[in-house]
């Protein structure tokens, strides 16, 4: 299984927005909802937007893409007009004040 990779500190995010980090040579986006935390890749398989850069919905989960308002859930990455379309999906976790990421197997 892959290694924690620190992409920041906490107070580096906003809550209810995303943030695109540099993680193992590509880019994901994070995003803080309260006390919770995701993380999907963040180039939008449509026209390579950045999702990290979207609404994100507080009633479902969801961001929504600036360019052409694809939706993905941020919990899963699942494009939510086809479920079997997905984008990746990372593990977040805060140790102290240090947000980490690492690929989900």
């Amino acid at each position: 299984m892959s290694e924690f990779e620190t992409v920041g500190k906490v107070s580096d995010f906003e809550d209810g927005q995303g943030l695109a980090v540099p993680y193992d040579g590509r880019m994901v986006a994070v995003f803080r909802r309260g006390e919770e935390w995701y993380a999907i890749d963040d180039l939008c398989p449509h026209m390579g937007a950045s999702l990290a850069e979207g609404y994100v919905d507080p009633e479902d989960n969801t961001v929504t893409c600036p360019w052409h308002a694809w939706r993905f859930c941020i919990r899963d990455g699942t494009w939510t007009d086809n479920p079997r379309t997905k984008v990746d999906c990372f593990e977040v976790r805060v140790v102290g004040d240090e947000v980490q990421v690492r690929e989900k197997e």
